[in-house]
C-alpha cells in the first residue's frame, strides 16, 4: 500500500515562494501535484515520470518547478510567484503503475494524500 504525506504549505503574499514536499512509502511512477479550490475540482499543475521527464500546465509553467529525491522517495514542488487565484488544497499523486507519457487527469492516479493548505493574499 503506498502512502503520501504532503507538507510545506502555508500563507504567503502574492508574489511570494512556497515550497511542497510529498513523502512517499511504498512504490511510486507517475507522481504529480493537483491544487484543489473549494467548490472546484481538482487541477492538474505538474508531473514527474519515473525516468525524470516533466509536464507543466501552461498556467504555472516557468514559475513552478517540480523535482524528486529518488532516494528518499519525496516530490517537491516550488512554486515562485504566487497568485491569490492559487489559494487551494495541494494534494499529491501517483500512478501504481509505470505510465508514459504521465496523464494530466486526476482519475488516472490511484493514491492521494491528504493533502497540504496553500494560501495566497493579495
Amino acid at each position: 500500500q503506498v502512502q503520501l504525506v504532503e507538507s510545506g504549505g502555508g500563507s504567503v503574499q502574492s508574489g511570494g515562494p512556497l515550497r511542497l514536499s510529498c513523502a512517499a512509502s511504498g512504490a511510486t511512477y507517475c507522481m504529480a501535484w493537483f491544487p484543489q479550490a473549494p467548490g472546484q475540482s481538482r487541477e492538474f499543475v505538474s508531473a514527474i515520470s519515473t525516468d525524470g521527464a516533466l509536464i507543466y500546465a501552461e498556467s504555472v509553467r516557468g514559475r513552478f518547478t517540480i523535482s524528486k529525491d529518488n532516494a528518499k522517495n519525496t516530490l517537491f514542488l516550488q512554486m515562485n510567484s504566487l497568485k491569490p487565484e492559487e489559494t487551494a488544497m495541494y494534494y499529491c499523486a501517483t500512478t501504481r503503475a509505470p505510465t508514459y507519457p504521465c496523464p494530466q487527469m486526476d482519475h488516472n492516479y490511484e493514491y492521494w494524500g491528504q493533502g497540504t493548505q496553500v494560501n495566497v493574499s493579495s
